[in-house]
């Protein structure tokens, strides 16, 4: 079965990055391709790691996190340990965004509030004068 490859510009288009965000995540060892001369040449297996990391970063998981979880399927292939860590990864992350949540809703309250007692206090500003 013959090997499926592609450029950094194939990926760029098909994962709507830019060439430079496919470079960082080889900066990081997420991808590793080979060289064509002076042109990189991603394998299947770049393509799924790259496709993970894009999807961990919409996830709003940090980069460390990502390579973990990426590297895992470069395990043994017992999927098991792999779901536990994942499930685990996106409770804990889960748990950081609800309380982000409640900060973000506490802090629009308090906003109102003082917008309320802005316009009370222009309101009496404009009668005594």
């Amino acid at each position: 079965m013959p090997t499926k490859n592609w450029t950094i510009s194939d990926l760029a288009r098909e994962f709507d990055v830019t060439p430079r965000t496919i470079r960082f995540y080889e900066d990081q060892g997420i991808v590793s391709p080979s060289r064509d001369g002076r042109n990189r040449v991603y394998a299947t297996r770049d393509r799924t790691r790259l496709k993970l990391a894009l999807r961990g970063k919409r996830l709003g998981l940090q980069l460390s996190e990502i390579r973990t979880l990426i590297d895992m399927y470069d395990g043994p292939g017992d999927t098991e340990p792999q779901l536990r860590q994942y499930l685990s990864v996106l409770h804990q992350h889960r748990e950081t965004l609800a309380q982000q949540r409640r900060d973000i809703d506490d802090a629009l309250s308090e906003i109102e509030v003082q917008e309320r007692q802005c316009e009370v206090l222009l309101q009496q500003l404009q009668r005594s004068t």
